[in-house]
């Protein structure tokens, strides 16, 4: 972004100092930091030279946004259950938000992430600008946080449980624009809360650049469950990072779904930080036309007597390509892990690829881990018998396709959620 003017992007907005100070830090990390190139073995398969940052313009929000819900987000809205709070961000901005009432009067928090800085600085100091990126993640980390005009934070205190979840709204209504946005979601000891971040916008006649990021932390037994449903158009470029981070006995599950966009590309690394920790892992994906997915996971456990289980799957068709590189560290003295990694892709077409590259990093002898991937075709006999019963092979894809979801949408953690998944899976298949 040589052509960009971060004095003057900086100074349209009104947010409090720590917020102008660390987003100074960021751009000036961002500005020494180099591009990541193929020659990172994080990059080796997506080629990030390939996006023109300075085509792109991070709109500064100066004016008043229209609070009334997008077609689009009502019309999902209308066909989800019940919730417990809403947020909706367009082109990058926060645009409305809502919170049960009875949630409020029991202590907790939605609210814009320039709204939380004024509130809660000392929160976001620990659990967002603290965060310490790897140097694959450093150039992208930084710029997102540069330019951050979205977001919001959800706290939740000791002991309350969220009975629905929040459900969160990304939109790009057309090219050219730099979307900066990022998920706070904190809950305290014993509470607990689920989340939805779905990411929308038409088909576009140009492009446009979606940078997300998200610190998912539980404290001691806490429960949270993280959705991020990524569905935009055709045109857009997204980057998600997202920092999961387990203490004592806490349970926490992410599901990243990945079925729009020409480019996206999903950093997930959760670490446990106590005993007994807990961190379910999921994904699928699915491409078509030129679609390329990238998933970098890093399952990372730094105390002893944790668990962690990653399941990612992929399906492509047509020319669309995916990647997955997962490790799985083992801290020294993290004794009696128990940790499990399993990436499976199904290629339907002779033009699809996919790259599958698990990795363990064990620095402890008392574990168990285990990690594996397959990339296989469709099977031919399967096939034969599918279309020998008389079904066109669109609905033999079909059936094969959900086959191989079903494993990882049965254990996604909201129904209304996986019906949505199987009804955009449809829709890309063709039915």
């Amino acid at each position: 972004m040589t052509q960009f003017d971060f004095g003057v992007f900086a100074g349209g907005l009104s947010e409090p100092e720590t917020f102008t100070t660390h987003r100074a830090r960021a751009w000036e990390r961002y500005s020494d930091a180099p591009f990541p190139t193929k020659k990172s073995e994080e990059w080796r398969y997506t080629d990030i030279s390939k996006v023109d940052f300075d085509t792109f313009v991070a709109v500064t929000p100066t004016e008043a946004l229209d609070a009334n819900l997008p077609a689009d987000v009502q019309e999902v809205l209308d066909q989800s259950g019940e919730r417990s709070g809403i947020v909706v961000q367009r082109d990058g901005r926060v645009a409305h938000i809502e919170l049960d009432p009875k949630l409020a009067a029991a202590g907790v928090v939605l609210c814009s992430l320039q709204q939380a800085a004024a509130s809660h600085a000392e929160l976001l100091e620990r659990a967002l600008f603290a965060v310490t990126p790897t140097a694959a993640e450093e150039k992208l980390w930084t710029l997102h946080l540069a330019l951050l005009t979205g977001g919001y934070l959800l706290y939740v205190p000791k002991g309350v449980e969220l009975s629905a979840p929040i459900h969160s709204f990304r939109t790009i209504s057309g090219p050219g624009v730099l979307t900066a946005t990022h998920s706070l979601v904190y809950a305290e000891t014993g509470s607990k809360a689920a989340v939805i971040d779905e990411f929308l916008s038409p088909d576009l006649d140009g492009e446009a650049l979606s940078l997300h990021g998200a610190t998912i932390h539980g404290d001691a037994n806490a429960k949270i469950e993280y959705v991020a449903l990524q569905r935009y158009g055709r045109g857009v470029k997204h980057f998600s990072t997202q920092y999961i981070a387990a203490q004592r006995d806490a349970q926490l599950v992410t599901f990243n779904v990945a079925l729009g966009g020409d480019v996206s590309r999903s950093e997930v690394n959760s670490r446990l930080l106590g005993p007994g920790s807990n961190s379910e892992m999921l994904a699928l994906w699915f491409g078509d036309s030129k679609q390329h997915f990238d998933h970098q996971t890093l399952q990372h456990h730094a105390a002893p007597s944790a668990r962690s289980d990653l399941l990612f799957k992929g399906a492509l068709t047509d020319n669309a390509s995916s990647v997955f590189r997962g490790v799985i560290r083992v801290d020294v003295g993290a004794q009696l892990t128990d940790a499990y990694q399993t990436n499976r892709n199904l290629l339907l077409s002779k033009g699809s690829h996919a790259t599958a590259l698990p990795n363990l990093e064990i620095k402890a002898d008392d574990v168990r881990c285990s990690h594996g991937a397959t990339i296989g075709q469709v099977d031919d006999d399967q096939m034969f018998y599918l279309l020998s019963r008389g079904l066109t092979r669109q609905q033999a894809e079909r059936l094969l396709v959900f086959g191989f979801f079903d494993e990882v949408l049965g254990r996604m953690p909201m129904e209304g959620v996986r019906e949505r998944v199987r009804h955009a899976i449809e829709e890309k298949i063709g039915l």
